[in-house]
């Protein structure tokens, strides 16, 4: 094979891959050993930087974009008029080997088309994987995406291997999945996240008796849903976001704008904009969830089915709810500190360790960093005056809008004008 027809499919099949997401090496502890290539690397996705400040770089492709499906929101459907190629297994074991000598990445994420069939494409996944750790000795971070319908026994020896797995779920609901890939069925997504689920729990609880235990999965599994293809709203996708984490333990789920990249009815037109604000809220919220300590439902509910446009979803949720303000900063526990817009948790970690000294006031808690524009209107501190002053939440939103800066403000600059006039 020539240099040239190797580039090619270099390009092709990296720009197939572009369109996910779910890309993170968070989670992993693999470890070099017997003097193999590379190292797990820690935390990172492709392009981005570790806690360290490290840049990772992933080596992130298709084996090939041949695929069996006609899903309507996929660049790679059989319909669609694109250039077709295909990696053999040992062009991209080179492949990463290559690159990995030349220190131009750390690791790899392989996904692909399904071709032939779901076991046939996760076979040759799983030995590409395991030609890099048993015979390259390749100890650096490896993300296989899982193929929807493959057989357990594949995604056993997919975990033996890889730091991380992944399927993604791609529509949020059911309803969505049969109107946009009709040839697939919600099982053959979900039974490879049972697999890979089960495969971990008993890597644990043998890990336990036998230390020997192969590692199984280190990095966990993860998934990702596309965001404005079907008419799901954000109560929909959290809800099933939710549901994932719960049921299949995953390690994350991302969300990804649609890129119109067919005419279909059935999908919004070519040239309608990607709803990069709507994925940044439902990112936002999902942090929430995760490590606020925030119930779906106290978020998302049938009398607030979407997330507010203007304003990120701690402040809408505290908005709706001025009942539970204004919150003492020198008395109230670290649960509902956490739920005041403006104080992250890092910040709620340094308020209840300085406030064992002395009684915070204003110039303190600017000093600790929280967002004051925000906070302020929802706290009270050891100072004889506080800004609430029985605001309603309108006039509230108001002032906070008219101090507020972001990447996202000009797609609400509509409704801010509305308080100036």
């Amino acid at each position: 094979m020539s240099f040239e027809r190797i580039r090619e499919k270099l390009n092709i099949l990296a720009d197939a891959a572009k369109y996910d997401v779910s890309c993170s090496s968070s989670g992993s502890q693999r470890t070099n050993k017997n003097k193999g290539l590379g190292n797990s690397t820690g935390m990172g996705i492709c392009h981005s930087y570790a806690e360290d400040g490290r840049c990772i770089s992933l080596l992130k492709i298709l084996l090939t974009n041949h695929c069996i499906f006609d899903c309507a929101y996929c660049v790679t459907r059989k319909s669609n008029d694109v250039q077709r190629a295909a990696f053999k297994i040992q062009e991209v074991v080179d492949l990463t080997i290559n690159f990995y000598r030349r220190n131009y990445i750390e690791g790899l994420f392989l996904s692909s088309g399904i071709f032939k069939s779901p076991d046939y494409t996760m076979e040759r996944l799983v030995r590409v994987a395991k030609k890099l750790r048993l015979e390259e000795n390749f100890n650096g971070y490896i993300h296989l995406k899982s193929i929807p319908g493959a057989s357990d026994e594949l995604m056993h020896e997919a975990g033996l291997y890889a730091d991380r797995l992944s399927v993604n779920i791609e529509i949020p609901t059911i309803s969505g999945l049969r109107l946009l890939a009709p040839d697939k069925q919600h099982e053959d997504f979900t039974k490879p996240m049972l697999a890979v689920k089960n495969g971990i729990d008993r890597y644990r609880s043998e890990k336990k008796v036998i230390r020997s235990t192969p590692s199984y999965a280190p990095a966990g599994q993860s998934t990702q849903m596309i965001v404005g293809a079907t008419g799901e709203t954000d109560k929909d996708i959290m809800y099933s976001a939710t549901h994932y984490y719960k049921t299949y333990k995953m390690k994350r789920v991302y969300y990804s704008g649609y890129v119109p990249v067919a005419e279909d009815s059935r999908l919004p037109s070519i040239g309608s904009k990607v709803p990069m604000l709507r994925e940044n809220r439902l990112y936002q919220t999902d942090w929430l969830l995760r490590f606020y300590g925030f119930n779906v439902t106290e978020l998302l509910n049938d009398q607030h089915p979407n997330l507010d446009v203007d304003v990120d979803p701690k402040l809408g949720w505290a908005l709706r709810n001025l009942q539970h303000f204004p919150v003492d900063i020198n008395t109230a526990d670290k649960r509902t500190l956490a739920r005041v817009p403006g104080i992250g948790m890092l910040s709620v970690n340094k308020i209840i360790q300085a406030r064992r000294f002395r009684p915070l006031h204003w110039e303190h808690l600017k000093k600790i960093g929280i967002a004051m524009n925000r906070a302020k209107y929802f706290i009270v501190c050891n100072a004889n005056h506080w800004y609430h002053k029985d605001m309603d939440a309108l006039t509230l939103k108001g002032l906070i809008l008219k101090t507020s800066q972001g990447k996202f403000r000009k797609n609400y600059s509509t409704q801010l004008q509305l308080f100036n006039e």
